[in-house]
C-alpha cells in the first residue's frame, strides 16, 4: 500500500536533510551577476534566441576523485532521426509558477508510479524508489538514466560520486540543487548499475513525462545518451548531439533539450576537453534561461 502524501513528503524531507548533511558544500561560485535573482523560480527577464554552437569561454574547473568504472550507453529506444533545428519559444503554459499545484501533480505522479509499480517487471533488488528531487517549479531540469547504489540507499537522485560532480557543476552555474529539479528515466536501481533495457525505459517513460508536465521546466539538460534517446527518440551519438538544441514534445509541451555527457562519463574521461564541452553545454542552458553565466570558478585545493 502506498504511503499517504504527507508521510511521503516527510520521508523525502528527512532523506534530503540527511543527504545534505552527509555531502556538505565545499565551495561557492566565485562570482554572481550583480542583481541576479537567487532563485531561478522567478520568470526570466527575457528569453534570448537559442545558441547553436558551443561557447569558447574557458570551462569551470571541477576537482573530483579519479575516474571510476566504465559507463555504458546502449540505445534505449528504436533509432529515429533527431530534430535538427533549434527549438521554438517555450509553450505559453511553461513559466506558470504555482508551486503548490506543481507539487500536487508530482505527488500524483509518484502515487501513480507506486500503484502501478512498473519496476515489478524488472530484475531489481532496490531498497528505495528514487523518484526525483528539487524545486517543483524549477526552470531547469536535469534527467539522467537510473539511480546507483548511493541513490538507492537514500532515495534521492544523483548523490553518489557522479551526483557530487553534478552538484559542483550546478554550483558553478550560480545555482543550487534546491533551485533545479533532478530525476532519472528509471526510478529503481538496475542490477550492478546496468544500462536500462528498452523495455525498462519504455515502461518508465510515462512517469518521466508526468514529472516533466508537472514541473514544466523551460530547459531540460539530458545527462548522457540513454536519457537523451528516451527524450529525443534518436540513435545519434552524443558527440553529434551535445552543444545543439533539440526539443522534447509531450503532454502538450514543447521544451528545449540540451544533451550533454553524463557526470559518470566525465569522471571516467576526466580531461580538460570533456569538462570543457560539458561546461559549454551548461552555459548554453544558462543563456537559454536568460541568466548570465558566472565567471571561472575554482574549488579550493
Amino acid at each position: 500500500m502506498s504511503p499517504s502524501g504527507s508521510s511521503r513528503l516527510a520521508l523525502l524531507v528527512r532523506q534530503h536533510a540527511q543527504t545534505s548533511a552527509l555531502l556538505g558544500v565545499d565551495f561557492v561560485p566565485a562570482f554572481r551577476r550583480p542583481g541576479a535573482p537567487r532563485a531561478i523560480g522567478a520568470p526570466p527577464p527575457g528569453r534570448p534566441a537559442a545558441a547553436v554552437s558551443a561557447h569558447a569561454d574557458a570551462p569551470a574547473s571541477f576537482t573530483e576523485p579519479k575516474p571510476g568504472g566504465p559507463v555504458t550507453t546502449a540505445p534505449l529506444v528504436p533509432p529515429r532521426a533527431p530534430h535538427p533545428a533549434a527549438p521554438p519559444a517555450a509553450s505559453p503554459a511553461i513559466g506558470v509558477r504555482d508551486r503548490a499545484a506543481a507539487q500536487r501533480l508530482l505527488d500524483q505522479a509518484l502515487a501513480r508510479y507506486l500503484a502501478e509499480a512498473p519496476h515489478q517487471h524488472f530484475v531489481t533488488a532496490h531498497t528505495n524508489i528514487v523518484f526525483g528531487s528539487g524545486d517543483p517549479c524549477a526552470r531547469l531540469m536535469f534527467i539522467g538514466e537510473a539511480p546507483g547504489a548511493e541513490e538507492d540507499k537514500v532515495g534521492l537522485p544523483f548523490v553518489g560520486r557522479a551526483g557530487q560532480l553534478l552538484e559542483k557543476m550546478i554550483l558553478a552555474m550560480g545555482l543550487t540543487r534546491e533551485e533545479v529539479y533532478i530525476t532519472n528515466v528509471l526510478k529503481t536501481r538496475p542490477p550492478n548499475n546496468a544500462t536500462p533495457t528498452l523495455d525498462e525505459a519504455a515502461r518508465c517513460e510515462p512517469y518521466l513525462c508526468d514529472q516533466i508536465c508537472a514541473v514544466r521546466p523551460e530547459v531540460i539538460v539530458a545527462l548522457g545518451l540513454p536519457a537523451t534517446r528516451v527524450l529525443l527518440k534518436t540513435d545519434e551519438p552524443m558527440a553529434r548531439l551535445r552543444g545543439r538544441w533539440f526539443e522534447f514534445a509531450g503532454g502538450g509541451l514543447r521544451i528545449p533539450v540540451m544533451p550533454t555527457y553524463h557526470p559518470a562519463f566525465v569522471l571516467r574521461s576526466y580531461t580538460p576537453e570533456v569538462r570543457g564541452k560539458v561546461w559549454s553545454d551548461l552555459r548554453l542552458a544558462l543563456d537559454r534561461l536568460g541568466l548570465a553565466p558566472p565567471g571561472r570558478t575554482e574549488p579550493p585545493g
